[in-house]
C-alpha cells in the first residue's frame, strides 16, 4: 500500500493535513472486508513523532563544521529514512510529514516505495509563502511573550506548534524545491490550497489503493515502458551512462587528491555535490549498482538516466 509524502513551506499546514490524511485512512481501512490476516495499518511518521527537534534545522546555531555539511540535518534526514524503511510494505499506509524540500530527497523515498512494489504519491500543501511566514512570525511572537510572562500560560507546546526561527525559516523557504508533476518521483502530486478543508482524500485513495479497496499497483512505468526487444540497450545504456559519471568523479578526485565537497557540472543544469569527506571507488561503485537494481526494469526513460542518476548521487552523497 502508499507511501504518502507531504511537502510544503515550514508552518504551513502540513501537520493539519497529515492528521486529516490518517483520519480519512484509518476510517477507510478500518471499513474493508477481513481477510483472515492482519489488518493493514496507518504509520505516521514526521519530525515529531520521532523526537527530532526543529533545532537541528537552525544553522546558525551550528558551528563551522556542521554549517558547511548540514550535519544534524543529515542525522534528522536518516533517522526519519530508517524510520520509513521498517514502516513501508505492501499492506500498510505510510505518511510522511514535513518539508521535505528537496528533490533529491524525495526521489530517494520514490525508490523505497518502488522497491517493496508500493504505490506512492506527494501532497503538496501549497499555503503562500506570506501566510506561512505570518503563522511563524504568530508563533515566535507568543514566545516572546511567555517568555517574558506577558503572555497567557499554555503549558508545554508541542513541538509541531513551536515556531523556526526566523533566520532558519528563511533558509528552508529559500532551499525549497517545489514538486513537479512531470517528474515521476513526485507524480501523481496532490495540491492542497490553504482554503481548502480537507486534502482530495477520495482522489488519492483512488490513485493509490482504487475503489475495490484491493491493493492498486499503479503501472510502475507507464511512461516508460519499452519493449522486450530493446530491453538489452537499455540495460547498456544504464551501465554505460552510470560508469561514465562515475568515471568523470573520479578524473576530478585524482586532480584534487585528498579533497571533498566539489562541486561538479556534468552540463544540462546537472550537478553533483561530492561529501566533504573524500569518497573512494568502493563506495561509488557499490551506490552506482544500487541504482541500477533499482531501474534495471526500464524504470526511467534513457534520456533521464543522467538526471535521475546525479540525482540519486547527490541524495546518496548528502546522507554520507
Amino acid at each position: 500500500m502508499p507511501l504518502i509524502i507531504l511537502t510544503g513551506y515550514p508552518t504551513s499546514g502540513k501537520t493539519h493535513r497529515a492528521e486529516q490524511l490518517r483520519s480519512y485512512f484509518t476510517t477507510k481501512l478500518s471499513a474493508l472486508p477481513p481477510t483472515g490476516s492482519a489488518p493493514p495499518r496507518v504509520h505516521y511518521i514526521s519530525d515529531h513523532t520521532l523526537s527530532i527537534q526543529r533545532s537541528v534545522y537552525n544553522l546558525e546555531s551550528k558551528d563551522a563544521h556542521e554549517r558547511s555539511n548540514n550535519a544534524s540535518e543529515k542525522d534528522a534526514r536518516a533517522s526519519i529514512y530508517a524510520a520509513v524503511k521498517r514502516a513501508l510494505s505492501p499492506k500498510d499506509v505510510v505518511i510522511l510529514d514535513g518539508a521535505n524540500y528537496i528533490k533529491g530527497w524525495r526521489y530517494q523515498l520514490y525508490c523505497e516505495a518502488k522497491a517493496v512494489r508500493s504505490t506512492h504519491c506527494v501532497v503538496h500543501v501549497g499555503t503562500p509563502v506570506e501566510q506561512a511566514r505570518g503563522i511563524n512570525e504568530e508563533r515566535l511572537q507568543r514566545r516572546e511573550k511567555e517568555s517574558a510572562g506577558e503572555g497567557e500560560e499554555t503549558g508545554d507546546v508541542k513541538e509541531e506548534e513551536r515556531p523556526y526561527e526566523k533566520e532558519c525559516w528563511e533558509n528552508l523557504v529559500f532551499r525549497y524545491e517545489e514538486p513537479n508533476a512531470f517528474t515521476r518521483w513526485d507524480s501523481p502530486l496532490f495540491t492542497v490550497l490553504w482554503d481548502d478543508a480537507t486534502p482530495p482524500c477520495d482522489e488519492i485513495w483512488e490513485a493509490l489503493i482504487g475503489s475495490d479497496g484491493g491493493k492498486k499497483v499503479v503501472r510502475p512505468n507507464a511512461a516508460t515502458v519499452m519493449k522486450a526487444a530493446s530491453s538489452e540497450d537499455y540495460l547498456y545504456e544504464l551501465d554505460r551512462t552510470t560508469q561514465t559519471i562515475l568515471n568523470q568523479i573520479l578524473d576530478w578526485a585524482k586532480d584534487h587528491p585528498g579533497e571533498g565537497g566539489g562541486l561538479l557540472d556534468f552540463d544540462e543544469g546537472l550537478l553533483v555535490e561530492l561529501p566533504s569527506n573524500p569518497i573512494g571507488l568502493p563506495a561509488l561503485q557499490r551506490l552506482r549498482r544500487q541504482f541500477i537494481s533499482l531501474n534495471r526494469q526500464n524504470a526511467v526513460p534513457v534520456k533521464r538516466i543522467r538526471e535521475s542518476f546525479t540525482a540519486f548521487l547527490n541524495q546518496s552523497f548528502e546522507a554520507m
